[in-house]
């Protein structure tokens, strides 16, 4: 019974499954305040010009089916705002992690003339083909 306890707690608290779990709980988090936003900002927006923050409600008749394309718009409108939403937080974060005029780092490795495996700057010769390249220094 012990041994068993010992390799669940490995398992459970591995590096790779924490770091899963808080990315799923700060996924869950995220996912919350970006529909908060939609539904509690855009939404409003979309209701002052349109008079109705849904299209629950639209319909048609054809025969005796009543096609209902309401709940298919509003949740169009959803998906573009939260597509939105997040392309501008995507956005900024990446211009926050990645500033313009920051050097780019210079590539540590290169393609074999030969084969196209990749093989490391300094190597003279190919790890796949084995033939001999020249040697480039750091860039």
């Amino acid at each position: 019974m012990r041994r068993v306890i010992a390799e669940f707690r490995a398992f459970a608290f591995r590096g790779n499954l924490l770091d899963l779990a808080v990315g799923i709980i700060l996924g869950i988090a995220f996912a919350a305040l970006v529909q908060a936003l939609v539904d509690e900002v855009l939404m409003q927006i979309v209701a002052a010009v349109f008079g109705q923050p849904d299209f629950y409600s639209l319909a048609f008749g054809l025969g005796e089916a009543d096609i209902r394309y309401g709940l298919f718009l509003t949740e169009l409108v959803d998906f573009i705002a939260i597509a939105v939403v997040l392309f501008l937080v995507v956005r900024a974060v990446n211009r926050i992690t990645h500033p313009r005029g920051a050097p780019v780092e210079p590539p540590k490795t290169r393609e074999c003339p030969y084969c196209y495996t990749v093989i490391p700057l300094a190597a003279t010769r190919c790890s796949g083909c084995t033939g001999a390249v020249e040697p480039v220094s750091g860039r």
